[in-house]
């Protein structure tokens, strides 16, 4: 089974979302979708599409080193991004990112036609 660690970044939007389920049920669907792909991202570290290493955020390079990234579909728009590395001998999913539709569009370059 993989290990899953958010980044300080994700893990504050998973938090602000887990305090908002109780009064959206936007924030719910996303939160709960969230804890479902952790659920799969732990026996299937693939489940993500890849992104194209000429599309890396060079955020992304500089801040983390990553040679793979990968970007898994939530409801309304919004993207779960991670990583895949190693410690101690033991895969590790690292979730870089938790973001919406229009945050995805800027940090990976798409812009509105």
């Amino acid at each position: 089974m993989n290990e899953i660690i958010l980044s300080e970044k994700a893990e504050e939007v998973y938090q602000s979302l887990k305090k908002q389920v109780h009064i959206s049920k936007t924030k719910k669907t996303i939160f709960n979708a969230i804890q479902n792909k952790e659920q799969i991202l732990k026996y299937n570290r693939h489940y993500g599409d890849p992104i194209a290493k000429r599309l890396f955020p060079k955020e992304y390079k500089l801040k983390y080193n990553i040679t793979n990234l990968f970007r898994v579909e939530l409801p309304l728009f919004w993207r779960l991004i991670y990583t895949i590395t190693n410690k101690d001998d033991k895969i590790i999913i690292f979730v870089l990112d938790i973001i919406d539709h229009k945050d995805y569009n800027n940090k990976f370059g798409y812009r509105k036609n």
